[in-house]
């Protein structure tokens, strides 16, 4: 039997002391109602995102946590057509409360 190739269903599970945060847009509003291309925010060194996965040994955060994160850290992976930072819990800087 073959599955449908359009579809994919794919979790990632993360290992020992990684984990996998979801980048969040670089498009931003400023609080004046300004808003800010993507290329602007490319220039700068940390991304924002959500953690969707941890690993056994990562403590500190949890998944749905927003986290900050240097722009260059971990590894890029695309699964599914939905593109993921795979990180070492040491990588991170903080944890973002909106």
């Amino acid at each position: 039997m073959v599955q449908d190739p359009s579809r994919v269903d794919v979790t990632l599970e993360p290992l020992d002391e990684y984990l996998v945060i979801q980048p969040t847009s670089d498009e931003t509003e400023t609080r004046a109602g300004l808003i800010l291309p993507a290329s602007a925010a490319a220039a700068a060194a940390c991304r924002t995102g959500i953690v969707t996965a941890i690993g056994s040994d990562v403590t500190g955060v949890e998944p749905g946590d927003k986290v900050l994160y240097p722009r260059d850290a971990g590894y890029e992976v695309r699964l599914g057509g939905i593109e993921v930072k795979v990180v070492k819990r040491d990588d991170l800087i903080a944890r973002v409360h909106d």
